[in-house]
């Protein structure tokens, strides 16, 4: 096969990739968003919720970056999970500019309740891939993402 031909197998088969990738995504997030609505909360609050449960206290504005949000974005879904009482805003001791979000008892309590179902559900929609399978998965798309990041 001449380079020209195999330049343009290679193009089409990184489209196929692409599509097929995107919308596998899009078939695991409604999943992910089904079962995330059944505890009542939203996407976006049961990132920043998932995130403090794993970590710990935080800077508001790491949280946001964790998890994808605008500034603007994260004070809002602070302002939600703080209304519902799973959050509270705390000063940082050495920096009186920062903030930093922490679960109230309320919110590790949820947590507590919720996340071992939501293991579960994650569980349930990678089965049909081995442990093998599913640690090559993470390192290719790891991989892809680093190379995409890097462009």
């Amino acid at each position: 096969m001449e380079k020209n031909q195999e330049k343009q197998l290679d193009e089409q088969l990184s489209l196929k990739l692409f599509v097929v990738l995107s919308r596998a995504l899009e078939s695991v997030k409604k999943q992910v968003i089904k079962d995330i609505k059944s505890y009542n909360v939203n996407l976006t609050e049961f990132a920043v919720l998932e995130f403090l449960y794993n970590k710990g206290e935080q800077p508001i504005q790491v949280i946001g970056k964790k998890v994808l949000l605008a500034s603007s974005s994260i004070t809002y879904v602070v302002d939600k999970l703080e209304e519902k009482g799973f959050l509270e805003r705390i000063a940082c001791p050495k920096d009186r500019r920062v903030i930093h979000g922490r679960l109230t008892e309320k919110g590790t309590s949820f947590m507590d309740e919720i996340f071992p179902q939501h293991e579960k559900a994650m569980a349930e929609i990678f089965a049909d891939l081995s442990k093998e399978e599913k640690e090559q998965s993470i390192e290719l798309l790891r991989r892809i993402g680093l190379y995409a990041d890097s462009m």
